[in-house]
């Protein structure tokens, strides 16, 4: 209840809420810590400015390739790789506009063309344009499956301009259901032997570069609880062909968003947020929750890419090929730190050593040191040194822009007032400030979340990876709930606050190695099309 004034200490959560909070494995405190998010102005980093390239983005030398390769291979064949899909969203948002036009809808006489719909809402233009192009959807056999079960002929209805069922057998229970199905289980690209959804697609491409001297490739899925039937049955039907047409074996494993990683909402005076029967109202933390799946891997080296970004086999070479690069790459500096670390820490430091890491750190991992290094004993160095190296490291992939939506990579100015590159979101930007505006608009790549990931330290033990977020980095937006309006709280985003402490390096690949789906009119562009 409400005692007082808005402030994070007036909520006296009752009996009830309290067995609530502890059933979803918080603690009153936590939610406490949550709540004081809503009360303080909206986080936002500093840029300093963009990374560009030979400032920030590096260009990998032709030369250096053939090396890298060399040493993903044999991280590779020594099983050191894993690959980590985060899938737990729906894919509500790919038909959004198609959801408006069934549930609002709209009148479409017989025969409009596109050309016919240039004065007509934008529903209409993208409606006529979903059913004109309707055979060209890897899921158009299943519509028409679909369709004929419930006594329905997909070219009679076109011909009749009864889209309603065409819309409601795609996206409702009553047929497809893609609505609410996850991204992995939709059929994306169209082959000769069967058409394939995202989930297959990935593990195809993971086969490439993820095998070791065994034939294992480990995958890790995170979905969501209510498709944990359907994935397992997806991953038993797809395994055994895979399997033999590569002559490898597939270890898939999944995890859930933990319960404890959701957020309370609040409604707009910064009060907790009840549903009808008088509950608190926790919503999931957003992909940034995922940190604690990412942890509990304990993995060694690991690829992360988004569920939606994936390629047909025809195109999949280039993105084999920078998997590759990309994770030889990683290998190279993770070798390098570690093989230092271990020298500072088992012999006394010496002046030349220190020297030669400042060196490294400065030119391959793009850190600067403090002005009065020079000055400072070698004890002194060899403390810093440590510190600084002895963190998870990533290797992004970063595209030249062409007008994406999502982060970018800049330079970042922190509290303390040192600069480090960090991939940064919109939200993060101070967007009523004119100078960090301009910067963020100035931006030349884009971050398609391809990364490569070493999360052991030198000596082997997995990082607490937790303890290299930056806490402070939440999104706030408004939602709704039973028709009435809320702020809902995310978590510091996986690539963003998530991995703000994380060494960080970004390096130019080629845009082909980019193939994302966000709107079902995505599936119709060429890379996707067979």
């Amino acid at each position: 209840m409400q005692r007082g004034s808005h402030t994070m200490t007036d909520w006296t959560f009752s009996p009830a809420d309290r067995q609530q909070i502890r059933a979803m494995g918080l603690t009153e405190k936590k939610v406490r810590e949550q709540l004081r998010f809503f009360h303080k102005p909206p986080f936002s980093v500093h840029l300093e400015r963009p990374c560009r390239v030979g400032d920030g983005i590096q260009v990998i030398p032709p030369d250096k390739i053939p090396a890298y390769l060399s040493l993903q291979a044999q991280a590779a064949q020594a099983g050191r790789w894993q690959k980590f899909v985060p899938a737990s969203g729906a894919a509500s948002r790919m038909f959004h506009t198609l959801c408006q036009c069934l549930y609002r809808p709209l009148a479409i006489p017989q025969d409009l063309t596109e050309s016919d719909c240039a004065q007509e809402q934008k529903e209409v233009l993208d409606l006529v344009f979903f059913l004109n192009h309707l055979e060209r959807f890897a899921f158009y056999p299943d519509l028409q499956k679909a369709l004929e079960r419930a006594g329905h002929d997909l070219h009679v209805l076109r011909r009749h301009a009864r889209h309603q069922e065409i819309l409601a057998c795609l996206l409702t229970e009553h047929g497809l259901n893609y609505q609410a199905a996850p991204k992995w289980r939709l059929k994306f690209h169209a082959y000769p032997e069967g058409n394939r959804t995202p989930l297959e697609e990935h593990l195809v491409e993971g086969v490439h570069y993820l095998r070791d001297q065994w034939g294992n490739c480990c995958f890790h899925f995170t979905i969501s609880p209510g498709h944990q039937h359907d994935f397992e049955g997806m991953v038993n039907e797809i395994r055994p062909r895979l399997e033999s047409a590569f002559n490898c074996r597939l270890n898939v494993t999944f995890s859930f968003q933990k319960d404890s990683t959701n957020t309370l909402a609040v409604d707009m005076e910064n009060r907790p947020f009840r549903d009808q029967n008088g509950r608190l109202l926790f919503r999931p933390g957003g992909h940034g929750a995922l940190l604690e799946n990412l942890n509990d891997l304990k993995a060694d080296l690991i690829y992360i890419k988004n569920i939606d970004n994936v390629a047909p086999d025809r195109l999949k070479e280039p993105t084999l090929l920078w998997k590759k690069i990309l994770g030889g790459y990683l290998v190279y500096l993770q070798a390098r730190m570690h093989d230092y670390l271990q020298k500072l820490t088992t012999a006394p430091p010496e002046a030349e050593l220190c020297r030669k890491i400042m060196e490294f750190s400065e030119r391959r991992l793009l850190l600067a040191f403090p002005p009065h290094w020079p000055e400072w004993s070698s004890a002194k160095k060899r403390d810093f040194l440590v510190h600084l190296l002895n963190r998870p490291l990533r290797v992004c992939g970063v595209v030249p822009n062409a007008g994406e939506p999502g982060g970018a990579p800049f330079w970042v100015r922190d509290r303390d007032g040192n600069l480090s590159l960090q991939i940064v979101e919109s939200a993060q930007v101070d967007q009523t400030s004119p100078a960090q505006k301009a910067i963020w608009a100035a931006a030349t790549h884009f971050n398609p979340v391809d990364l490569v990931c070493s999360v052991r330290d030198y000596k082997g033990v997995p990082f607490q990876l937790l303890a290299f977020a930056d806490p402070e980095a939440v999104f706030i937006s408004e939602k709704f709930q039973d028709g009435r309006k809320l702020k809902a709280l995310e978590l510091p985003g996986l690539w963003n606050g998530g991995m703000a402490r994380w060494l960080t390096l970004f390096v130019e690949v080629p845009p082909e190695t980019f193939c994302p789906v966000k709107t079902v009119f995505d599936l119709l562009r060429p890379e996707h099309l067979p």
